[in-house]
């Protein structure tokens, strides 16, 4: 984690480009995502639709990482590497990607559901991506990280998941993971003080089983220690006064997966 950077309205407004593309590349993975894909061909979709709208994947080569995209399936709560794994009826898969476009670099993820998925598992989505709404609606000038992470915590906690307390959202913008941190525990009124101009990612990452995990020897993939699944969603939003300011989007989704149902 490197400092807090303050972005300005011209910078928010790159961002906003950035997050653009990688919100209509979810778009264009829901298009796509279905029983028999493998990951890898998800993840090649990803590093050439980003080069074809003008932006670099932010995740390939971060710290060695070697692909464009995670896709973590199932029990996998993140940062899984893509690969031969053909997805089933059934599988929950998070989505989770970066652009950088113009030096401006953009982060979201989406979890989802292949095929028809078991009425717990599509439960622990909804509450996963409710929770990632309560917590942006703390995140406005004068609260604090603190108010994020109990508003994702107190609405989660009612359904009895497992928050994962290893893997934390951040700041973003001119690095992938800028600080602060921003866990999805905690209590309000603590941590640090929310202020116009900073960018972060908010990305709650719940196990429907124990919050424990487990890291893999491939030095990435984050599993659950129970087996369980995980379900994960993120958006990046720039702080501002009265209401956050959203910068990517999961409308594109949306559209797709309606048309879809």
């Amino acid at each position: 984690m490197s400092k807090v950077y303050y972005k300005s309205t011209e910078d928010i407004e790159q961002l906003r480009k950035s997050a653009a593309v990688l919100s209509q590349l979810l778009g264009e993975i829901a298009q796509v995502i279905r029983p028999g894909v493998t990951t890898l061909s998800l993840d090649k979709l990803a590093y050439d639709y980003i080069h074809d709208h003008g932006g670099r994947p932010a995740f390939l080569n971060y710290n060695g990482f070697p692909n464009s995209l995670c896709i973590s399936v199932n029990d996998q709560v993140v940062h899984g590497i893509p690969g031969d794994y053909e997805l089933r009826d059934g599988d929950i898969v998070s989505v989770d990607g970066g652009v950088d476009l113009d030096g401006y670099i953009s982060d979201s993820a989406y979890t989802f559901a292949v095929g028809e998925v078991d009425a717990e598992v599509d439960r622990l989505l909804r509450v996963t991506l409710e929770a990632l709404n309560m917590g942006i609606g703390q995140a406005i000038t004068g609260r604090r990280v603190g108010d994020i992470a109990f508003a994702v915590q107190d609405h989660v906690g009612q359904y009895g998941y497992g928050i994962v307390r290893e893997l934390v959202g951040h700041g973003v913008g001119f690095k992938l993971h800028e600080k602060p941190e921003v866990p999805n525990y905690g209590k309000r009124g603590t941590g640090s003080k929310l202020e116009e101009g900073l960018v972060i990612c908010i990305e709650p990452m719940i196990n429907m089983g124990k919050a424990q995990v487990k890291f893999w020897d491939d030095g990435w993939t984050v599993s659950t220690a129970d087996g369980k699944p995980s379900a994960h969603y993120e958006h990046m939003v720039a702080i501002q006064k009265g209401a956050a300011d959203v910068l990517t989007t999961f409308a594109y989704v949306d559209e797709v997966l309606g048309k879809k149902n």
